[in-house]
């Protein structure tokens, strides 16, 4: 009896150290309406789900409402089902933080975050502020970290301006406004010096792309280049940057002042259109197009080709492939290292 215990202990940590070859991402949930993408989104049989914020419309102050619209979504059939079948992380942007383009001034964010751990079943750091989160996946060789970052929780408050087609909001050289707070960036620093091959860091608003009157991390450029300096740093090769909110889907690459070409994958909305159809300005956009309906992205990871690679793509109702994008691990490193 006892050696077969042991079988299967030893059997379960093999099946643990397993390579992740496919992950799926999205964003912006509205609870109250049909998700019938999640149908779709379990057919492509993903090994990690992640969600990357907007993923009930919360909107209120109320933590008791904020908990019946969670139930909206944890009673849907296919979202219970994923949860069987994958593994799945999370992190919010502002409509499940619960007040829309709200930072740190939220005055109910402690117990947001509280409703949040109940829903995610994150026990875990109970006494850290913010929802960020990380993990790693797989054997050494072929490890894949996946770092959520809490945009919301300590952010500082945005310029404002006349409202553009994107929004109100414009970029701030006032380096004293932080995007993530020192503790979430110490604790980042140490995140990204583990070893890993390939580094998956998600965030609820886009990273790479210029600000244009929407929430991204442009509109603080001094918190944004800091991001990408840290990544130099800490020598963390094989970072992909992965984001939701925009109600659209979009691939965008940065190389100046980058320490390699940083993509960023913006995959939204899981279950939405976008009312008017037509992106903001992104020069950053490398993506022939945007995709405006219902969308999930997925990752698919080849490990056993000559070059380990990934092919991104954004993915529609019935699973059709609407953009892609195919990057080599050997892209994302240093030049000489």
């Amino acid at each position: 009896m006892r050696f077969l215990i042991i079988l299967l202990l030893l059997s379960q940590s093999v099946a643990a150290e397993e390579p992740l070859t496919r992950i799926l991402f999205g964003s912006c949930i509205k609870q109250e309406n049909p998700i019938p993408i999640l149908e779709t989104v379990l057919s492509r049989k993903p090994e990690l789900f992640l969600f990357l914020g907007d993923n009930v419309y919360a909107d209120t102050d109320d933590m008791n409402e904020m908990r019946k619209k969670y139930a909206k979504l944890g009673n849907v059939p296919a979202f219970q089902k994923l949860r069987e079948v994958s593994q799945i992380m999370a992190v919010w942007d502002d409509h499940d933080y619960g007040r829309n383009d709200a930072g740190a001034e939220y005055p109910m964010r402690a117990e947001a975050q509280e409703v949040f751990r109940e829903f995610w079943d994150r026990p875990d750091n109970p006494d850290r502020e913010g929802v960020y989160d990380s993990k790693i996946f797989g054997p050494v060789g072929k490890r894949v970290q996946v770092i959520l970052l809490d945009t919301r929780y300590f952010r500082g408050p945005l310029k404002t301006g006349e409202r553009r087609t994107g929004g109100k909001y414009y970029p701030t050289e006032d380096a004293s406004i932080s995007m993530l707070g020192e503790k979430q960036w110490l604790w980042l620093e140490k995140e990204l010096r583990k070893p890993a091959e390939i580094r998956l860091i998600g965030s609820g608003i886009q990273i790479v792309p210029e600000a244009a009157g929407q929430e991204t991390w442009s509109n603080l450029p001094n918190e944004r280049q800091r991001l990408f300096d840290l990544i130099a740093e800490t020598k963390a090769e094989g970072v992909i940057l992965l984001s939701g909110d925009r109600h659209w889907s979009e691939f965008s690459r940065v190389t100046e002042n980058a320490p390699y070409p940083l993509y960023d994958f913006t995959s939204s909305s899981l279950n939405q259109i976008h009312p008017r159809g037509t992106p903001t300005e992104n020069r950053f956009r490398v993506s022939e197009t945007t995709y405006h309906k219902e969308n999930f992205g997925e990752i698919e990871i080849d490990w056993a080709g000559e070059e380990t690679s990934l092919t991104v793509s954004i993915r529609d109702l019935v699973g059709k492939v609407k953009i892609a994008e195919r990057v080599l691990l050997t892209e994302l490193r240093s030049p000489g290292e």
